[in-house]
């Protein structure tokens, strides 16, 4: 684990002050979307306000001096926030060019574009990175930089919260779902599997779709259109699910922001280690485990002196919280 440089620690900073000035410009253009227009109605013009891409909207009025200024007013203010967006994306491209620069480039890039667009969909607080990508997130929040070998992975996990409504995620995956979403970031994303969890790019990249277990009484699969991926449910992920998160924006190997939630540092440590004592876990991954909670524990009490392991997280099962002591810390 490796401190970041002064010079370094400020243009990482740098990057999440602009993105997230980025993020609110973007939001205001979307105020935008859809349009205003003028409709014609047996023969009377009326000033319309689309919503959403089905044509639905408001009509605000006939064509009168009134309705006239409110048009304009709205062209004129869609313009403004559309060259914002632009501006901001400019000093984005500069900054990226900078941060590789620096060496602070880390999140492979399929990845990151995946939790752009998730971002960019109001869904990063329901699906949470796990796993060996999570500590792009720790590292960013930290200061650090954790060796390659702790880092290295051709996958990511992303955890659905079902205590979320599902209807409303489907509708802001635009009705495609996730292995749309995974298209729009890559377009060689396919199932690998009919009905499975899994999409993989011809890379060989791969998104599981996980949940935490769910009660018999919940018999539907989680799945969010025709065709999409189904959520595999996976024994122990209900307590990072009740788990305090930690969000953070990382840099991608192209220099741009990559924003992610992840569990709470302490409880992705206590759950490596407890799965790094699982019988039916891999032998190959059981050292992995517990490296990478050791390391994480070890950024924890160094760089986020805030957050106790005293303090033993409630969400968690007593089994797991008792893994402490094999963290060092």
């Amino acid at each position: 684990m490796t401190p970041l440089s002064n010079q370094q620690r400020l243009h990482l900073i740098n990057t999440q002050q602009i993105h997230e000035a980025r993020m609110a410009a973007y939001r205001h253009v979307q105020d935008y979307a859809y349009g205003m227009r003028w409709k014609r109605i047996r023969g009377v013009e009326y000033l319309f306000r689309q919503h959403d891409r089905r044509g639905n909207g408001k009509l605000l009025g006939r064509r009168s001096p009134e309705t006239e200024k409110t048009l304009v007013q709205f062209l004129e203010g869609k313009v403004r926030a559309q060259a914002r967006l632009a501006g901001l994306d400019a000093q984005l491209e500069e900054q990226a060019r900078l941060n590789k620069a620096l060496r602070l480039a880390r999140v492979p890039r399929v990845v990151a574009r995946i939790l752009r667009l998730l971002e960019e969909r109001d869904l990063l607080g329901v699906f949470s990175v796990l796993g060996t990508q999570a500590l792009y997130a720790y590292e960013a929040a930290g200061g650090v930089q954790f060796l390659l070998e702790l880092l290295a992975s051709g996958d990511v996990d992303l955890l659905y919260d079902t205590r979320r409504q599902l209807t409303l995620t489907s509708t802001r995956l635009d009705g495609e779902g996730v292995l749309g979403l995974l298209k729009k970031a890559d377009r060689s994303f396919e199932l690998v599997r009919k009905r499975g969890f899994r999409a993989a790019n011809a890379g060989q990249f791969m998104v599981d779709l996980i949940v935490a277990p769910r009660s018999m009484r919940e018999p539907e699969p989680i799945t969010f259109s025709e065709g999409d991926l189904v959520a595999s449910e996976v024994p122990g992920l209900q307590w990072l699910i009740n788990a305090p998160k930690l969000d953070a924006v990382a840099i991608d190997e192209d220099g741009f922001p990559a924003p992610m939630r992840v569990p709470d540092p302490r409880a992705f440590a206590l759950h490596k280690a407890w799965l790094s004592q699982q019988p039916e876990r891999s032998p190959v991954k059981k050292p992995r485990d517990l490296a990478q909670a050791r390391t994480v524990a070890r950024l924890v009490r160094e760089s986020m002196p805030h957050l106790n392991f005293d303090e033993a997280l409630t969400s968690l099962h007593g089994d797991v919280r008792a893994m402490w002591k094999l963290l060092g810390v």
